[in-house]
């Protein structure tokens, strides 16, 4: 029933196909553990093209994370993938960037999937853009992040919660549960006990899946919402997670409605400059004034997505700044901010500018 499920996402969302080299990201959890053997059952009913497993160790855990990184190599070495490793002092580096862990964490295991996935095109001979990013984010993370959202504020579109998309990532397990990956992996289990001759994989404890015991705490925001939040909405009404995802899916038509209206305006009203640059300088011209804020906001947020990048998280804060740089159906002449990412706002009648900070400083400097 789950592999079906994950193969109808897969099919009707046109998530990946078999011309499609797939990188499957494995924690080694009961999730992406789950998604690998589906992955590979998948590869061979014809639905997946290549795949490749990576796994990135945070050397977060000491021990228990240099076993985590071992079980998903004789997961990989047993499904016969390829198998990526990568090692990054995630601690250190948040130290040494000020930033948050779990932040530093998502953005290097991203950075290394882009990697993983060009050399397994490469080594496949499919150009790049043919390539997909499968994570085993579930139903439950979905929910999670509705409910987080919920607590702290969104912004446009911020209650789809997660989409099957985005860029070269995919997830095709959106509509499948935790227990059911879970459900999945016993029942796959049982088969191979009883004389499937089926790869499996248990750890040295012969489990399954690695299981990471900082998931049972309720320190960190996730963990809270996870263990405090959700059992208790479930327990009044036990389709919650069904219901949800109806909901997000419902929610997720019309804001891809809104984002092709704004891109259409982003598109006509925005006018880009070196393009080349790691961060190109754009700027939004008068007639953004008269468009309602509601599509305002969603094109400041995809102009700002450009500029700082895909995986960068784009603040209410530098949205608000930007919308503050015109008035009255103008620009505001002489207004100028600093928002995330050290960009510099400086607005005139031609319209508002966004650009590095140091290139406002070198168009300001006296000659």
């Amino acid at each position: 029933m789950v592999l079906e499920r994950i193969q109808q996402t897969i099919e009707e969302r046109q998530l990946a196909g078999p011309d499609n080299p797939v990188l499957l990201m494995v924690s080694g959890g009961s999730d992406s553990t789950a998604l690998a053997y589906i992955a590979t059952e998948l590869r061979e009913r014809g639905v997946l093209g290549p795949l490749a497993v990576l796994h990135v160790n945070h050397q977060l855990r000491g021990a228990d994370a240099d076993a985590d990184a071992e079980f998903v190599r004789q997961l990989s070495e047993a499904l016969n993938l390829p198998f990526f490793l990568v090692e990054v002092n995630v601690g250190a580096l948040a130290r040494e960037q000020g930033e948050n862990t779990e932040a530093v964490a998502r953005s290097e295991r991203y950075a290394a999937a882009r990697d993983a996935l060009e050399s397994l095109c490469r080594h496949t001979s499919h150009p790049v853009s043919d390539g997909r990013i499968f994570t085993a984010h579930t139903q439950d993370d979905r929910v999670e992040a509705f409910y987080m959202r919920s607590i702290v504020g969104t912004g446009p579109g911020g209650f789809r919660s997660m989409r099957y998309t985005n860029g070269a990532v995919a997830r095709p397990c959106l509509d499948v549960s935790h227990q059911g990956l879970r459900d999945y992996l016993a029942r796959y289990a049982l088969d191979v006990e009883a004389g499937d001759e089926k790869p499996l994989v248990r750890d040295s404890s012969g489990a399954l899946w690695r299981e990471d015991a900082t998931n049972a705490h309720t320190d960190r925001f996730r963990s809270y919402v996870r263990h405090e939040i959700v059992p208790k909405a479930l327990d009044r009404n036990h389709q919650l997670l069904d219901v949800l995802s109806r909901t997000m899916n419902l929610i997720a038509d019309e804001d891809d409605m809104l984002d092709a209206w704004a891109q259409k305006l982003v598109d006509e009203q925005v006018k880009w400059e070196n393009l080349e640059d790691v961060t190109p300088t754009c700027l939004i011209l008068p007639a953004f004034a008269k468009v309602e804020t509601p599509l305002q906001r969603r094109m400041v947020f995809e102009v700002l997505k450009r500029m700082l990048g895909p995986e960068a998280r784009v603040e209410t804060a530098s949205v608000d700044a930007v919308l503050e740089g015109f008035a009255d159906g103008a620009p505001v002449s002489g207004y100028t901010n600093n928002i995330q990412g050290n960009l510099a706002l400086s607005a005139n009648k031609q319209g508002l500018k966004i650009e590095p900070m140091e290139s406002y400083r070198l168009r300001r400097k006296p000659q």
